[in-house]
């Protein structure tokens, strides 16, 4: 099946493509942190050792937690390159990860984007392996991956691969840092996809905020720059000036890429001796320019960037209020973290929070709040809320509880019990961490190690050692109206916005705030509803293994009635205190129509909302849930340590079954369920595409056009009805995961069965209830051609998806050994070679028990055009005859 569409956008999970990171401000889940439980692998200091002609030193004493398995060492070679070396015979993939101490702030002013444009460059050959696609190719065809990214001041590299291929890839890897080759006609060509990636970037309202930030800032800070780069910055102005790009590419490289400036972390089976000759090897070369790391001290936004508003109208239908304080770069502090102890007080959503206040006016539905790191030197501290009707309307009013709650929070001074339930929970978290992904691991690590000693690269997030209220009152000092910027982001703003911001155009008014409000804010006094948090009863207090029981490979069976399926795996692996419980409530009213669906996703988004005062202690205490919207009804999940899960589940159970809809609540939930209807025209392209892909293929599925009209009859007495009615029939599939025993789990099957039937008398579905929706099938030879329109994008997508079959093991094996045949080459020859866009994507589709290829390219070019190019790379690849092979070969059990 050929889809073509002539403007949509993806999510894709794209290997082998550069990306410029968008950081955009803050958290309101604080990451807690600490290390009271942990283990050094010695005591000892570094020393100094030798290995041919190379010195460096080497450190043994990682703090790691108690429970982590790995092997950690750490160098510094004489080059003063950092290293973090992991060795984990268990991996089934191999990582490494390079950070450069340099991002698009060390842009030079004449050629913004050229720090990004860089880091494309490195992906297209070097001297020792001068072929483009050699790195990618290598990678594919070893079951690996890579990307990279460049902020404001660093650059990180990235890459998986099987572990038997960690030295071959490491080599061509350590190339980008010794001799790139920068040819004239790799710059040609590249320069279009950092272009492409501009163009995919400039309707994301995410990535215009945060430019418009910096072009608010002072324009004689580096920060104030445009860093992804363009077609204009990176080729035709610098062509009009008589400046060589290429040879600026080779300066910019000579210049910052300096062995001192670097961190690198290689994980893989082999032991910390092999590792440690192999990157010693393979990284000594690099050459030390003794590069000054730079540094920021003054901070963008100066007195006369202070008390200003600005009103920005976004893309898509959003109502936000940022509030921003310039603070300086903390991560010096991070063994007392005085930002983290501000962020979860002011970030809190338990009864007396900012947050709950705000709710209660119906002025909010959510709140973050803590400090983002803009550059080394300075940071932000931020308050950002999601604003409803009424709320944009009363922005004053929500800057001054702010403030009420700040002057709460200066009255009764730093309170040592916060920083010791951090400490307690942040210690907890380092001692049962789940063991990461070996790629993701590598690129966090080599982050770190630019920043945290040696010794405490891995437990510096989590360190809370010393209790400073010093320090709580000096950032707390800077959070005042004198020191504030606002941001007001709404479409009520394109009356009023008189200025265009100039890489993204987006429109906006800066205006001064008036001295009265300053004033008044300075003012603001408390607030009787506004208190600290109540200490947290969700921390867990049994953290012991239960009894073993006998190990089994896949879960079984521990019940089969008519209304209940319950699924039971007790964890033999990771031995940690925590437990994981899915429970899908599959009823075919659910789905009936598209009022039904719309009821039930309102449903879910209200119970979270009421539920979220009582729940977020135990989330602060490692205690998640969710219940979410499906196809087929609805699906509670709870996940974190096993201790309190069972109270949890009882507490939501108890409020699902005697859940009333709040009136106030649900109209303002009901609006943002219909304007996140309507903003789906001005997602990403590929977004759209396969979205039109997954409507045409569905036996069933309401479009966003059906779901929309129907909240016309969504009222507050028809959901209220409609509760009842959904849970009277049910059948119920349970799964349970982690440190319980079989009775633990057959206690909450109790719990939830015996609540639905006293309150809602729910009985059984019949067996032929339960059907589950199924994937169109397509003749073979048959080719099909749908168009569809956006107005909101300047690029186009085209999907080709190839239907193959039913899956199976087997069929599901070959068809990803296919596709792993040809995901470099699609990149190699659609991105690389012919620049027909950023996104270029290959990947298997699976849908309703359905499989087959799938190949998304988002382009400026004509749809048409790519769809030619699309079928043009399928049959220089002979896919027909490999997706016939794989339908032989799925039958063919002797092979």
């Amino acid at each position: 099946m050929r889809m073509l569409f002539s403007s949509f956008s993806v999510v894709v999970d794209i290997v082998n493509f550069a990306r410029i990171s968008c950081k955009v401000n803050l958290r309101s889940k604080i990451l807690f942190g600490n290390l009271t439980l942990l283990t050094r692998q010695s005591s000892s200091s570094p020393i100094v050792k030798m290995d041919g002609n190379h010195s460096y030193k080497r450190w043994d004493n990682i703090v790691k937690s108690e429970q982590d398995k790995r092997e950690y060492r750490g160098l510094m070679l004489k080059n003063e390159m950092k290293i973090l070396l992991i060795s984990d015979p268990s991996t089934d993939k191999s990582a490494a990860a390079m950070e450069v101490n340099v991002g698009h702030m060390c842009d030079p002013h004449d050629l913004p984007g050229l720090a990004h444009f860089c880091e494309h460059m490195l992906f297209l050959g070097t001297e020792k392996y001068p072929v483009e696609n050699e790195y990618p190719r290598f990678l594919s065809e070893h079951g690996g991956s890579s990307n990279a990214f460049t902020a404001s001041d660093h650059t990180n590299y990235y890459f998986d691969v099987v572990p038997l291929q960690l030295s071959a890839a490491l080599d061509r890897f350590a190339q980008f840092f010794l001799t790139p080759l920068f040819t004239e006609s790799a710059t040609d060509r590249e320069v279009n996809a950092v272009d492409s990636e501009h163009v995919k970037n400039i309707p994301s309202d995410a990535w215009r905020l945060s430019q418009l930030d910096k072009s608010t800032s002072n324009p004689n800070h580096p920060y104030s720059k445009f860093g992804t780069g363009n077609k204009d910055t990176l080729d035709t102005i610098p062509k009009e000036r008589g400046i060589q790009v290429r040879e600026e590419l080779l300066k910019f490289h000579k210049k910052w890429y300096s062995a001192n400036l670097m961190s690198l972390v290689v994980l893989g089976q082999e032991s910390l001796d092999e590792l440690e000759k192999l990157c010693v090897g393979l990284f000594s070369e690099v050459e030390n320019k003794n590069v000054e790391s730079p540094e920021w001290k003054e901070h963008p936004f100066g007195p006369e960037n202070l008390q200003v508003k600005g009103l920005v109208v976004p893309v898509k239908d959003i109502r936000n209020l940022n509030i921003t304080f310039p603070v300086p770069d903390m991560r010096e502090h991070y063994e007392t973290q005085p930002e983290r102890y501000l962020s979860h007080l002011i970030g809190h959503e338990g009864p007396g929070s900012l947050l709950s206040e705000l709710k209660s006016r119906g002025w909010v539905n959510s709140l973050m709040a803590g400090e983002s790191s803009g550059a080394k030197g300075f940071a932000f501290f931020g308050i950002n809320v999601d604003l409803t009707e009424d709320g944009i309307e009363h922005v004053d009013d929500i800057v001054t509880l702010a403030f009420q709650y700040l002057n709460m929070l200066r009255k009764l001074e730093p309170q040592k019990w916060v920083f010791d339930e951090l400490e307690g929970l942040s210690r907890v978290q380092f001692r049962f961490k789940d063991k990461e992904k070996p790629q993701s691991y590598v690129c966090s690590l080599a982050s770190k190690l630019q920043y945290y000693p040696m010794e405490e690269v891995i437990s510096g997030d989590y360190s809370f050692k010393e209790w400073k209220p010093d320090l709580v009152t000096s950032v707390l000092d800077m959070l005042t109206p004198e020191n504030i910027r606002i941001a007001v982001i709404g479409k009520k703003f394109e009356s009023v916005a008189d200025s265009k911001e100039v890489w993204y155009g987006t429109s906006y008014k800066l205006e001064k705030i008036d001295s009265k409000d300053i004033e008044a804010w300075k003012n603001a006094g408390l607030s009787e509803k506004l208190h600290m948090p109540h200490r947290n009863e969700f921390i867990p207090e049994k953290l012991d293994l239960v009894t073993r029981e006998e190990p089994q490979p896949w879960p079984i069976i521990l019940k089969n009635s008519q209304l209940s399926r319950v699924w039971f795996k007790q964890d033999t692996e990771f031995l940690l205190p925590k437990a994981v419980v899915y429970i899908e409530m599959f009823s075919p009213i659910a789905y009936l129509d598209p009022l039904r669906c719309s009821q039930v996703c309102l449903l879910a988004s209200l119970f979270h909302d009421a539920l979220n005062e009582f729940t977020y202690a135990a989330e602060v205490a490692g205690l998640g849930y969710a219940l979410q919207s499906t196809k087929y009804g609805l699906q509670l999940s709870l996940k974190g340590y096993n201790d309190k899960l069972p109270t949890l589940l009882q507490k939501l159970i108890e409020k699902l079954t005697t859940f009333t809809v709040d009136p106030q609540r649900f109209r303002i939930l009901k609006e943002s369920y219909v304007r996140a209807l309507q903003n789906f025209r001005a997602e990403q392209p590929y977004q759209h595409a396969t979205y039109h892909t997954n409507m045409l293929l569905a036996e069933r599925a309401w479009s966003k056009t059906d779901l929309l009209n129907s909240t016309d009859d969504l009222t507050v007495e028809s959901l209220q009805s409609f509760i009842p009615f959904l849970f009277s029939q049910l059948h119920l599939e349970f799964l349970f995961h982690g440190n319980l025993t079989k009775q633990q789990a057959m206690d909450m099957v109790d719990t939830v069965e015996s609540g639905l039937k006293t309150h809602f008398a729910t009985k059984p579905l019949l067996p032929c209830q339960l059907i589950r929706d199924r994937e169109v099938q397509m003749n073979n030879g048959a080719n099909f051609l749908y168009c569809a329109d956006n107005d909101v994008h300047a690029t186009h997508c085209v999907e080709t998806y190839l239907q193959l079959g039913l899956e199976d093991k087997r069929s599901n094996m070959l068809l990803e050994l296919a596709m792993q045949i040809l995901k470099e080459p699609c990149f190699n020859v659609l991105r690389t070679q012919e620049q027909l866009g950023y996104i270029v994507f290959s990947g298997v589709r699976r849908a309703h028990g359905v499989q087959g290829l799938r190949f998304i390219v988002q382009s400026e070019k004509p749809p048409t055009y790519v769809d030619g190019r699309i079928e043009a790379f399928l049959h220089s690849m002979e896919v027909n005859k490999l997706l016939i092979l794989v339908s032989q070969l799925s039958i063919d059990q002797d092979l």
